[in-house]
C-alpha cells in the first residue's frame, strides 16, 4: 500500500481502501509462491469432482437454463456459460468432494470462492480492454485470500458454525466481490459499492450437510454473488455502504444476532482492517489429506494412531467385532458441525457420510483411508460399516472450547466387550500443524488427478499454475482445464 494515501476511519472504507491499493509488490513473495501451491491444489479438487454424479446432475440444470456464453466450465469440453453461471458450477465442483482448502480459525473454502470468480472475470467482458497476467491472477487472488477469513474473525470464527450457518457461505461473498475488485482494478469507491452488494446476498444454512447436494454449491452461490457485486459496481451500481459496521441491517449486527453464550460482544468489527498488510491470514489456510469436512480429520487421524499402536486390536480388521462402543469427544463448533447421529434405517448419501463422525471413524476403521473410494456406491452404506456406525459415539467436551489451539481436537476411547479400552488424543489433524508442505501439494495433486488426467496434460497443467508469474496470458491454462477429464469413483448402475 502507498504509504502517501491514509485510509478512512470506518473499517469498510479501509478494507475498500486496501482491496483497491494493494499490488504485488505490497505481497510478501512467500505468500505468493504459496498462492501458485493453493491454486494448484484447488484444480485438482475440480478436476477429480467435474463428472462426480452430483456434478454432472448441476451441470445439466444449469446448462439447461444458462446459455452459453464465453467462460470456462472445467472438466467439460462441451460447455461454455456466462460468467455467473460458470462460477457457479466450477466452485460446485471445488467443494465438490470435500478435498479443498479451509481457514484454521475462521472456516471457509476459499479455493472455492476465489478461483471460479476470477476466472471467470477473466474470460467474461468485464476484462474487455485489460491484459490480464498470472501475476495479476496471483495478487487478485491473495487479497480475497485475506478478506473472507478476516469478515470470520470479525464474527468470532467458528460461531457462526456452532448457530448454524454455513460460515463460508456467509463470508464468501466478501471475498469474492475483494478478489475481481482488485483483478479489475475498481477504485476504493466502487471497491466498496461491490462489497455492499455482495455482503446483501450473503447466506447459507449449514442444515444442507444432511445429504443435500445444494451444500456442494453453497460456496459457489456465494462466489457468483460477490461477482455480482463487482460487474454491478464497475458499472456504477451503488452498493450498501459501511456495510460491515451499520448498526441497523448491517452485515455483522445482523449476523451476530443469536451469538454463543460467553462471549461479551456479538463482532468485533475491528478484526477486518487488524493488521492488513502485516498480518496475513494465508498462514492460517490448511490443506486437507482425508476426503471429508475439516472437523472430523482429526477423528480419522486419532483411529488410524490407534491402528497403528495396537495391531493386535486392529490390525487386518482385528477384532473390530468385538468392539462395544467409540466414543469421541469434541470442541463445541466441530460438535455441532459433524456430531450428529445418522438414521440407522436411511441410506447416507455422500454429503452426509462427508459431514459424520460416525461415518469418518468406521471408514477408517474398516478401510485404513478415508479418500475417494469411501464414497463410491459400493462403499458408502455396506453393512459392515452401518454397524461400525452405530457404535460410534460423538460427546462435546467444554475442556477443548478453552483452548483456541484445540478447535478441531478430537480424544477418542475404544473399548471392547472384555471390557479392555484403548484411546488416544489428537490436537490438530495432519496438515494443520504443521500445515501441509508446497512439496506435499504437489504430491497431492498429482495423486489425485493421476485416474481423471492424461500425463501430458496434468505435467502441462502444473507448469503453467506453478510458473504463472512468468504468465503473460492466462489463455492456455484456460484451454488445460476445459477439456473433458474422468470420473474417479463407482456410479451406481456402472462397471466403472
Amino acid at each position: 500500500m502507498s504509504e502517501t494515501l491514509q485510509p478512512p476511519a470506518a473499517v469498510t472504507k479501509q478494507l475498500a481502501h486496501w482491496i483497491s491499493s494493494t499490488t504485488s509488490a505490497d505481497i510478501p513473495s512467500e505468500n505468493l509462491t504459496r498462492v501458485k501451491h493453493l491454486i494448484l491444489d484447488g484444480i485438482a479438487c475440480a478436476i477429480v469432482a467435474a463428472h462426480l454424479p452430483w456434478s454432472t446432475t448441476a451441470t445439466r440444470a444449469i446448462t439447461s437454463a444458462e446459455p452459453s456464453g464465453p467462460c470456462t466450465v472445467i472438466g467439460w469440453q462441451d460447455h461454455t456459460l456466462g460468467p455467473l453461471a460458470a462460477c457457479l458450477l466450477n466452485s460446485t465442483f471445488i467443494q465438490g468432494f470435500e478435498l479443498d482448502d479451509y481457514h484454521s480459525r475462521a472456516p471457509l473454502h476459499s479455493n472455492s470462492l476465489l478461483i471460479p470468480a476470477l476466472l471467470a472475470a477473466i474470460e467474461s467482458p468485464l476484462s474487455t480492454g485489460q491484459t490480464i497476467t498470472g501475476r495479476d491472477f496471483l495478487r487478485a487472488y491473495a487479497v480475497g485470500l485475506e478478506v473472507g477469513p478476516r469478515v470470520g474473525l470479525a464474527l468470532h470464527g467458528n460461531d457462526l458454525l456452532t448457530r448454524g450457518w454455513h460460515s463460508g457461505a456467509v463470508q464468501g461473498p466478501s471475498a469474492a466481490a475483494a478478489a475481481v475488485s482488485n483483478l479489475l482494478g475498481l477504485n476504493a469507491q466502487r471497491t466498496e459499492w461491490a462489497l455492499g452488494i455482495a455482503c446483501t446476498q450473503a447466506g447459507g444454512l449449514m442444515s444442507a450437510q444432511f445429504g443435500s447436494d445444494a451444500k456442494r454449491m453453497q460456496h459457489g452461490f456465494a462466489a457468483r454473488n460477490g461477482l455480482l457485486g463487482v460487474i454491478l459496481a464497475k458499472e456504477g451500481y451503488t452498493g450498501i455502504e459501511d456495510v460491515y459496521e451499520r448498526d441497523y441491517g448491517g452485515f455483522l449486527s445482523c449476523f451476530g444476532q443469536g451469538m454463543v453464550e460467553g462471549r461479551d460482544q456479538p463482532f468485533v468489527a475491528h478484526e477486518l482492517v487488524k493488521g492488513l498488510g502485516e498480518v496475513w491470514e494465508i498462514e492460517g489456510v490448511r490443506v486437507k489429506l482425508h476426503a471429508a469436512m475439516a472437523g472430523l480429520h482429526s477423528t480419522i487421524d486419532c483411529i488410524e494412531d490407534l491402528q497403528k499402536r495396537h495391531p493386535e486390536h486392529f490390525a487386518d480388521g482385528g477384532k473390530l467385532d468385538q468392539i462395544d462402543q467409540i466414543v469421541t469427544a469434541h470442541g463445541d463448533a466441530m460438535y455441532h458441525h459433524g456430531g450428529w447421529i445418522a438414521p440407522e434405517h436411511e441410506p447416507l448419501s455422500s454429503t452426509a457420510a462427508q459431514m459424520s463422525i460416525q461415518y469418518a471413524a468406521a471408514a477408517q476403521l474398516l478401510d485404513r483411508e478415508v479418500l475417494m473410494d469411501q464414497y463410491g456406491a459400493d462403499k458408502l452404506n455396506r453393512p459392515a460399516i452401518r454397524q461400525l456406525m452405530k457404535k460410534v459415539k460423538p460427546t462435546h467436551t467444554t475442556e477443548f472450547d478453552k483452548d483456541p489451539t484445540k478447535v478441531f481436537a478430537t480424544h477418542a476411547t475404544v473399548r471392547f466387550r472384555d471390557g479392555s479400552t484403548v484411546e488416544t488424543e489428537v490436537a490438530a489433524p495432519r496438515g494443520q500443524q504443521p500445515p501441509v508442505s508446497n512439496e506435499e501439494i504437489v504430491d497431492k495433486w498429482r495423486r489425485l488427478v493421476r485416474d481423471v488426467l492424461d500425463e501430458e496434460r496434468r505435467a502441462q497443467i502444473e507448469q503453467v499454475v506453478l510458473d504463472l508469474e512468468e504468465a503473460a496470458d492466462l489463455r492456455p491454462l484456460l484451454a488445460l482445464l476445459r477439456g473433458d477429464v474422468r470420473c474417479p469413483i463407482r456410479v451406481e448402475g456402472t462397471d466403472g
